[in-house]
């Protein structure tokens, strides 16, 4: 029944979305658009439709991990050369993958859906009693969130983008690009004012969403939907990425400091992050944002996944992942001796910990295994549908950066304390003032362990250089444009007004 709910938000959502030209999104209308919008159950329909357009945006082609992960990334790819040229950012290399990747249009889906929800909602309010202020209150400001966090993929892709605000019911003229600024001065506001009016969790009796939100116990909602949190987790990189350490700071302790209201907690053992059954499989309190596929509601997928790229045998049956991280990489960034993620035994020279971040260590690819949901559990080896969590930030990655804005902002010791609240869970010897290390090098080589595969290692590598401008290479990259990706030839096609970003011409 929840799989059909979705099923069904999503298509309407499909049908409904009014589209152009400049977004690449073919124009439709649907009959049944007069008998939606009727009650609270189409709301609910929208609302889970707009989630899954989200998440479909964020895992077509991997894009998350295309995006985030590969490109000037630890792994190395087999024999894929697509996903080699990806690593080594020729952007505009001639395969299939890149097609896909270089357009934006489900992106446009989200945010097109997200409209229409906003321009509908109050005739739902107005036809259904059963649709409660506060729920409506609570609805729109997860729409609103997600319209601006797609906004915020966007910007961070491609830098300028087309800017629209309302469906215009299925007529659009052609937009040229807006600026980036413009646009994150816009996600920032938005993210704000949603997270004003979202709870700390759902169906708990949250001042802010009293009762069972849409009859569902909490247990249903679980790190299912956007708390308020998880917009302030979101927000802390919005800031970073713009630079604005002072926000980061702020929007990150607020996480950290509420985290228990939200029933939060550090994750001690590196077990529990890569089990089958841990971090990833979903509905797991601790995952900050993050978008599930369920396997229980019939939401696993053959691709999608980060398992798609780096798995093989024993885990599952395929003779070789598509991407691994080299031995020689591995002990270089893994080097201390405890490192509950991966470390060697100096007697033995074996892995200490053979299932946590890596197996086969001792073969010439290893396989990188953090993530290994597999159905449910892992339990098949045969069958290769996978259903773990897209996670965008957690716990620990929020405190990491929340060491690094109190670095750049200058406050020394608590940047200290914050990066050692990590470095103490993973048995990493703590980060000393009168070492040979220097902080912000400290802080990202931790990030660099902590959060691998998880979608952040480009990301991180542009606000680090942004930060210490002490490579010249990657700050021409950063200057001339070379850190977004080519707009689509299809999506230019179409819109004479877009310009392609000048570095790919």
């Amino acid at each position: 029944m929840r799989r059909m709910m979705l099923i069904k938000g999503i298509l309407i959502l499909c049908l409904t979305i009014g589209c152009n030209k400049q977004l690449d999104i073919d124009s439709t209308k649907t009959v049944g658009d007069k008998n939606f919008w009727q009650s609270y159950k189409d709301t609910r329909a929208a609302l889970l439709g707009i989630y899954g357009l989200m998440r479909a945006a964020l895992s077509d082609n991997g894009c998350f991990w295309m995006y985030g992960e590969l490109r000037n990334g630890d792994f190395t790819a087999v024999q894929r050369p697509d996903l080699d040229a990806v690593i080594k950012g020729k952007l505009n290399a001639a395969f299939p993958l890149f097609e896909g990747l270089t357009n934006w249009r489900r992106f446009y889906a989200v945010i097109n859906a997200a409209n229409i929800f906003l321009e509908r909602v109050g005739d739902v309010k107005q036809l259904d009693p059963k649709y409660s202020d506060q729920n409506m209150r609570v609805d729109i400001a997860q729409i609103r969130f997600l319209r601006a966090f797609s906004y915020f993929w966007l910007t961070t892709v491609w830098g300028d983008v087309p800017f629209v605000l309302n469906s215009h019911d299925g007529s659009f003229e052609n937009k040229p690009q807006e600026d980036k600024e413009k646009i994150l001065a816009f996600v920032e506001s938005e993210m704000l004012a949603a997270a004003a009016d979202l709870p700390f969790n759902y169906s708990s009796n949250d001042p802010q969403q009293l009762g069972d939100y849409y009859n569902e116990p909490s247990s249903r909602w679980l790190s299912v939907l956007a708390r308020k949190l998880s917009v302030y987790g979101v927000l802390a990189h919005v800031a970073a990425w713009r630079g604005d350490y002072r926000s980061v700071y702020a929007y990150s302790k607020f996480v950290l400091d509420n985290k228990d209201r939200s029933g939060m907690y550090y994750e001690p053992d590196t077990y529990w992050i890569s089990a089958p059954n841990g971090m990833f499989q979903g509905h797991k309190t601790n995952q900050l944002y993050g978008l599930n596929f369920e396997f229980d509601n019939q939401e696993g997928t053959f691709s999608g996944h980060f398992e798609e790229f780096t798995l093989a045998e024993p885990l599952v049956r395929k003779s070789l992942p598509d991407i691994y991280v080299t031995r020689d990489s591995i002990t270089s960034i893994f080097s201390t001796p405890l490192d509950t993620r991966f470390s060697l035994d100096p007697v033995t020279g074996k892995p200490k910990y053979p299932d946590r971040w890596f197996a086969n260590f001792d073969s010439d690819i290893p396989i990188f295994c953090k993530i290994k949901v597999i159905q449910k559990d892992g339990s098949d080896p045969s069958f290769r549908l996978y259903s773990s969590c897209l996670i965008y930030t957690r716990l620990e990655e929020m405190a990491l950066l929340n060491a690094e804005a109190l670095a750049v902002i200058g406050n020394r010791t608590d940047a200290i304390n914050s990066l050692n609240s990590v470095r103490n869970l993973r048995k990493v010897p703590l980060f000393t003032d009168n070492g040979s290390e220097d902080l912000l090098d400290a802080i990202f080589l931790e990030r660099r362990k902590e959060m691998m595969g998880e979608g952040h290692r480009w990301f991180d590598l542009v606000r680090y250089h942004k930060i210490k401008r002490n490579n010249p290479g990657f700050m021409k990259l950063i200057s001339e444009g070379g850190i977004y990706w080519p707009v689509s030839s299809v999506v230019l096609r179409q819109n004479p007004r877009l310009k392609q970003n000048p570095y790919w011409n």
